[in-house]
């Protein structure tokens, strides 16, 4: 019998995915994290049980949903890495597309109806306006953004024929760390800016580097819509309590309807954590508009959902407050030694 409590958790052991589970448990919920710790961490898991497993592996899903019968599952397991998808597509496709396709015919033949997915701004491509509405065309510019629209797609097509219900979430630069300092950032290589200037404030990395000096902006870099990891996870939560109440469907944005610039950002570090971050300036990356950010209005208005932690000093300071203590650990990133160099298999 289906438990209306039981959430299983696709890539819970990653950044988003366990801020999210420790979200649901705070909220009365049953986080099951199922993830094949390619790219997750296992320490992270700690508001439910951990299932080892791949999301292509149908066999091994089938086991898991069998086992604690979930009514509802949070979809984040998926390969991130922009540069990473442009060099292997086929990877991509497998795993992000593919993968969910055995993820959505296991919900299906198991009877769960709830499906919460983590999608992404990259579904919108090159902006052709500051403030992305849900409107805006859709055409990705890479093979990441495309498997996360194939991924919509698929959602919204097994919705139509098979009458499941869906919460759509694109979000735009997830950025801070937990403010208990139990969790945070969860990726062995990250290309986002906030991790990397913590690297560099720790003298992990010796610089950090400014891809284009001369965008129409008010300082001539580029601006991005950071959105706290805490506020991304309640807003999952809100989304989910939605769509089981209502039973409807739901794409939405998740922002902060405004940006800060990559030199805001960095001079922000520069304040908090008292070290120089020394910068070197590079020529812009082919892509890469000048504004992308977030209109969030939708999301505000049917969650009554408000950002609480997404001002850039609340994410700096959680972001270095859990690096500090990963420092002190003696840990890269996230993960201690011995947890990093193993390849379990979200």
């Amino acid at each position: 019998m289906i438990n209306e409590k039981v959430v299983l958790v696709t890539g819970g052991a990653g950044y988003i995915g366990s801020h999210a589970c420790k979200a649901l448990k705070a909220n009365g919920y049953f986080p099951v994290s199922y993830d094949n710790l390619i790219s997750g961490n296992e320490a992270a898991v700690k508001w439910g049980p951990l299932e080892v497993g791949d999301i292509r592996d149908r066999q091994a899903l089938s086991a898991v949903i069998k086992k604690y019968r979930p009514a509802s599952i949070m979809h984040f397991a998926a390969l991130i890495q922009v540069g990473d998808s442009v060099k292997n597509p086929a990877e991509f496709y497998d795993n992000n597309i593919h993968g969910s396709q055995c993820l959505l015919e296991e919900a299906r033949q198991n009877g769960i109806t709830n499906m919460v997915f983590s999608s992404t701004a990259a579904v919108y491509g090159s902006p052709l306006s500051d403030a992305i509405t849900e409107a805006h065309p859709l055409r990705p510019i890479n093979p990441y953004g495309n498997s996360k629209l194939a991924m919509e797609n698929m959602i919204r097509d097994y919705s139509a024929a098979y009458g499941s219900q869906y919460a759509i979430l694109r979000y735009f630069n997830a950025a801070g760390a937990d403010d208990d300092g139990q969790i945070g950032t969860a990726y062995k290589t990250d290309t986002h800016l906030v991790p990397l200037l913590m690297q560099v404030a720790s003298d992990k990395l010796p610089q950090i580097q400014i891809f284009g000096t001369d965008y129409d902006t008010h300082d001539g870099t580029a601006i991005r819509d950071y959105i706290h990891v805490m506020d991304l996870a309640e807003a999952h939560v809100l989304a989910l309590r939605h769509m089981m109440k209502n039973k409807g469907n739901l794409t939405l944005n998740l922002g902060t309807n405004n940006g800060q610039s990559v030199r805001e950002v960095v001079n922000t570090v520069r304040r908090i954590t008292g070290h120089t971050v020394p910068a070197q300036e590079f020529d812009r990356r082919t892509g890469d508009p000048a504004v992308l950010v977030a209109n969030a209005t939708e999301a505000q208005r049917i969650l009554n959902w408000q950002p609480l932690y997404s001002d850039i000093e609340t994410i700096v300071s959680t972001a270095w407050a859990w690096r500090r203590k990963q420092n002190k650990q003696g840990h890269r990133g996230a993960f201690a030694p011995d947890t990093e160099q193993r390849r379990l298999a979200a």
